[in-house]
């Protein structure tokens, strides 16, 4: 079946993906099809995390929506006064929320800063947010390697180059994933692929100033 690219769970029949959506919506499909098919052996799994996610299908549908977790409600916005907001400023420049602090740094380190566009404080601040992308991508990759890979495990660890797409998967390299898993059941590759393509995609690196 058609897989949706930012489902919340997916389930896989064997190698055969028989629902994805919101956990409703799988859980439906899923319970359907085994009572369908007394026989059949799903597994459903986070879409983003590839975490395994365990559904008690015993019972009628209704009974196994109503098992489900409830989806959370959206909290009504705050007014001004529940926020416990500052009063407001009168004409002038705003604070920005900058907060004064010492460090500490050596001569040769504030020579440098003080020779960069805007001054030291303007220099600080934009290393401190491009060391703090640069974090946030390199977390943001690992957890979608980790995702593939946890996915990969359970689905395709006795398929053929199964240890050499793992590896090609942490090597940062696409193209040879590709070519590896290309001969994997058509829904078991194309959602390995999805998920690890969030892994290799890299974000621009911000050009220092």
């Amino acid at each position: 079946m058609s897989q949706k690219p930012d489902a919340a769970c997916i389930a896989f029949e064997s190698d055969r993906c028989v629902a994805t959506g919101d956990l409703h919506e799988v859980a439906r499909a899923a319970k359907e099809m085994l009572d369908r098919r007394k026989d059949a052996s799903l597994l459903v799994f986070d879409g983003v995390t590839s975490g395994p996610i365990e559904i008690d299908f015993r019972g009628t549908i209704e009974d196994v929506l109503a098992r489900l977790p409830k989806t959370r409600d959206v909290a009504p916005a705050a007014s001004p006064a529940e926020l416990d907001l500052p009063p407001s400023r009168g004409p002038g420049r705003p604070k920005l929320g900058v907060v004064a602090r010492e460090i500490t740094l050596l001569p040769r380190h504030w020579d440098w800063l003080a020779q960069q566009r805007g001054g030291a404080s303007v220099a600080i601040r934009r290393l401190v947010e491009e060391a703090r992308r640069a974090g946030e991508d390199r977390d943001r990759v690992r957890q979608a390697q980790e995702a593939a890979y946890r996915f990969m495990s359970a689905m395709a660890g006795n398929r053929p180059h199964y240890e050499d797409a793992i590896r090609a998967l942490f090597a940062d390299d696409p193209a040879r994933f590709e070519k590896l898993i290309a001969e994997w059941p058509a829904d078991v590759r194309d959602h390995a692929a999805r998920l690890a393509t969030r892994a290799f995609h890299r974000e621009p690196q911000a050009r220092a100033g």
